[in-house]
């Protein structure tokens, strides 16, 4: 399982299960000493498997309690000799150490990095294996359980439900269960000096972590993301995860960071004016594109950023801003004096996280909004979240969907040809 635009990660013949993760990670020295016992099953005879690992060096391996024939790393890799039949369901403890930092990547530093005081994981497309071995592989989603002992004055955010917190002298143990299926990329670990805020109970239970400094203006900027929960359960179906956190990190960040059930913020974002508040809607609905429903590969990247860039055009509409049909004419009108060489359905690497991929993502959904009509359109996203819920997705299978809920499958496939596989920028439909 290996993804062309992320060609170093990821790994074939097997997929995991789950991942249980025991961590302990000292603030000042940087220093994290992990233990890794990760689930698979064979889907091919092996001889040979390996695991992402960047950075850190693994000091002991078995697998179904025994030594391997040989373990090596190389290149970002983790390389374990040992026979396991196709089909067959196996267990890999890995203990492995050293001093965490940021990949370097096409797309900036990824995974593990250092704050000011404590620490961000931000992992997207590939910088999970930075701080746990793992098959960084966006389709391959797993259940997680992430137990992190640190110095007690931080406080730990990570995926799923908090389990337990027990504290030990100068040192706490956060353990968290993240039942939901997830993705590598969408993992995380937040370490900081930080409060706790309830900012909702219904319909879903939201909490910001961040400085007490920040509190106030927090309390404004993210005031109304309530009812964005409520505008985006109504339009794309249940929110798909127990809770969801917010969490604000004391140095400023260039942009927010989407993890599962967790969107993170920097100071920078948080200005007392809702300066932000596009960003707030956008990570919000990663949720559901994004975090439950994961692209397949990252050819599909436009399921992720093309449905939360439309959530904050519906929410602008909800909230008295300019309406849907007003922000596309204005993204159409930018689009149009841009260079014209992306093609939504498979941008390429060096375009997946370019901002026309998000805007022009998001003025295909309206057009096909147009041509469905408002109920048939938010029904097909109903449907969509419902059907592949937790689950790994593709453009081919989106567009399956949306025919059934079309008059006119021809037209559909029309639509979808020239805003999906072309390069050159379709003109508006005329308004009916």
């Amino acid at each position: 399982m290996v993804d062309p635009y992320v060609p170093t990660h990821g790994n074939a013949g097997y997929k995991v299960e789950s991942y249980d993760l025991e961590l302990d990670y000292r603030v000042n020295s940087n220093r994290l000493n992990g233990k890794a016992t990760i689930t698979a099953f064979a889907t091919q005879p092996l001889s040979r498997f390996s695991f992402d690992l960047s950075g850190l060096r693994a000091s002991k391996v078995l697998v179904n309690g025994r030594r391997p024939q040989r373990f090596t790393q190389r290149a970002g890799k983790l390389y374990i000799t040992a026979n396991l039949p196709d089909g067959a369901e196996f267990t890999v403890d890995i203990q492995y150490g050293g001093n965490p930092k940021p990949e370097d990547s096409p797309w900036g530093e990824l995974g593990w990095e250092e704050l000011t005081e404590g620490v961000i994981v931000a992992s997207q497309p590939s910088g999970a294996a930075t701080w746990f071995p793992c098959n960084d592989h966006p389709g391959d989603k797993a259940h997680y359980r992430i137990s992190i002992t640190t110095d007690s004055p931080y406080r730990v955010v990570a995926n799923g439900r908090l389990v337990s917190r027990r504290v030990k002298a100068s040192r706490t143990t956060w353990v968290f269960d993240q039942a939901a299926p997830m993705a590598t990329y969408l993992a995380t670990v937040q370490i900081g000096s930080y409060d706790e805020v309830d900012l909702a109970t219904s319909p879903v239970t939201m909490r910001g972590v961040l400085p007490g400094r920040l509190i106030r203006e927090f309390r404004h900027d993210f005031g109304r993301q309530q009812d964005m929960m409520k505008l985006f359960c109504r339009q794309f179906g249940p929110y798909p995860f127990g809770a969801y956190a917010v969490v604000v990190t004391d140095d400023p960040l260039e942009i927010p960071l989407e993890a599962q059930g967790i969107s993170v913020f920097g100071s920078n974002h948080v200005d007392g004016r809702r300066g932000s508040e596009r960003l707030v809607a956008h990570e919000l609905a990663h949720q559901w594109f994004g975090n439950s429903l994961t692209p397949a590969s990252w050819q599909h990247i436009w399921l992720n950023e093309g449905f939360a860039c439309y959530a904050e055009w519906l929410w602008s509409e909800e909230s008295r801003g300019l309406t849907a049909d007003q922000q596309v004419s204005k993204a159409h009108s930018r689009l149009k004096g841009l260079p014209q060489d992306l093609m939504l359905s498979d941008p390429g690497p060096e375009l997946m996280f370019d901002d026309r991929l998000y805007k022009r993502g998001a003025i295909t959904l309206h057009v096909l909004r147009k041509h469905l009509g408002d109920e048939a359109f938010f029904e097909l996203l109903h449907t969509w979240t419902k059907v592949h819920r937790h689950s790994s997705v593709t453009t081919t299978e989106f567009i399956a969907l949306a025919t059934t809920f079309s008059p006119d499958e021809e037209v559909l496939r029309h639509l979808f040809a020239a805003w999906l596989d072309s390069y050159e920028l379709p003109p508006l439909p005329r308004r009916r």
